[in-house]
């Protein structure tokens, strides 16, 4: 009996540490995607802003 319960213990920490390694995956996961948007809206910022644009009219005058 004594085994099975051990048994029973470890299967269940198994299951709680899955459990908080998908958690952590899923973190990472949105701040990557959270990080990618703030680049990508940061560049379209960037090429819409009136110095950029007198920049690269000077540029090819």
């Amino acid at each position: 009996m004594y085994e099975y319960e051990i048994s029973q213990f470890r299967s269940a920490e198994l299951i709680r540490q899955a459990e908080h390694e998908r958690l952590a995956r899923a973190v990472v996961r949105g701040r990557r995607a959270a990080r990618r948007e703030a680049t990508q809206r940061s560049a379209e910022d960037e090429s819409h802003s009136p110095r950029l644009r007198r920049l690269r009219s000077a540029r090819a005058a």
